[in-house]
């Protein structure tokens, strides 16, 4: 008989005990003619009850390997995952997620068929639990008004497109071989610096919109600033280091801050004052605009439009300061690297 094909599949974690056990039953029972899987979960130290959730697991399914990350980083914990995989098809997973039990299968056979280097599925952001609060938090993380139209959470084509950057990913080994591992630095963006790097080398990445991951969304609006406020913070050192250009949606927060604050010049120019305010008052539209368009796709209640509005003004903002703070240490101080606080 034909030596089936290993697939190795990494995934990091840390305080994950509430998730843990549907993403494991998401993947453990699948089933292959084609191929095998080892699944590889790399702890950082989780203070909860992740790992003895894991152990359990690894009983009764003898493909389950469990390494401990005492770095307790995200790009430490795939750098680990990769170097102990035996697979020559890695793919990444989220504890935060639930996969349809043909993501496997879809993806290898994308990666080979598209001749791709990493392919990627679609993000579905769903609450954490059923609260107004968790409701109102996933829509706003599903909302082009709040992230910008990235194309793995918004794509409308029905076949694969060729993409910068798509969620978790699956890769062929020999890639890690040709432009090196995960960047440590990177505690957030470890992803998009990554990709860049191999789409530099020429590597193609392609997502698959059929695919949707259901990701869920962060549990209360200070997990969710502090995300984008680390999102924000990174992504000068990912400029810097590849010497490319900000997109227009990095640009917007950041100058929407630096727009607040120049209010003190409202009193002293009066044509500083119209120009001040038109702003605002386009920015109070946006705002509006995006609000109503995020309800009422979500089918969120009138009483939500509050918590909406002060979400979509909170990310703007957290990123942004994020972006500032970054470009503070990363370009003009010329920082090599900054721990920053883990919120998972």
């Amino acid at each position: 008989m034909k030596n089936k094909k290993l697939i190795s599949i990494i995934i990091p974690v840390r305080n994950e005990e509430k998730y843990i056990d549907r993403v494991l039953e998401s993947i453990v029972s699948y089933k292959s003619n084609n191929f095998d899987i080892e699944i590889l979960i790399i702890d950082g130290l989780s203070e909860d009850n992740t790992v003895q959730k894991i152990k359990k697991a690894c009983v009764h399914h003898k493909n389950i390997i469990l390494l401990n990350n005492t770095k307790k980083t995200v790009p430490h914990a795939l750098n680990m995952g990769i170097k102990k995989a035996k697979g020559k098809i890695i793919i990444r997973m989220d504890a935060h997620s639930i996969y349809p039990k043909n993501y496997v299968e879809i993806l290898v056979s994308n990666l080979e068929k598209l001749n791709a280097d990493n392919v990627g599925g679609m993000w579905d952001i769903i609450p954490a639990d059923q609260s107004h609060r968790s409701k109102i938090i996933a829509s706003l993380m599903a909302s082009p008004f709040a992230v910008g139209n990235v194309a793995y959470r918004f794509s409308k084509s029905s076949s694969p497109i060729e993409v910068d950057s798509v969620p978790f990913g699956c890769y062929r080994r020999e890639i890690f071989n040709k432009i090196g591992l995960f960047d440590e630095e990177f505690i957030r963006n470890q992803d998009d610096e990554f990709n860049l790097r191999l789409k530099k080398a020429g590597g193609k990445i392609f997502l698959i919109p059929s695919l949707k991951i259901k990701y869920f969304a962060r549990k209360n609006f200070k997990q969710l600033f502090q995300l984008y406020n680390q999102y924000g913070y990174w992504k000068p050192k990912v400029i810097k280091k590849h010497k490319i250009p900000a997109k227009l949606r990095h640009l917007v927060p950041v100058g929407f801050i630096i727009y607040l604050f120049s209010f003190p010049a409202l009193f002293f120019s009066s044509l500083f004052r119209v120009a001040w305010l038109s702003i605002f008052g386009i920015y109070a539209l946006f705002i509006i605009v995006g609000s109503i368009i995020g309800m009422k796709k979500n089918k969120l209640p009138f009483f939500d439009c509050f918590g909406f509005i002060f979400g979509l003004i909170a990310i703007h903002l957290s990123y942004g300061f994020g972006f500032l703070h970054g470009i503070f240490n990363f370009i003009i101080r010329n920082k090599k690297y900054k721990d920053f606080k883990l919120t998972r």
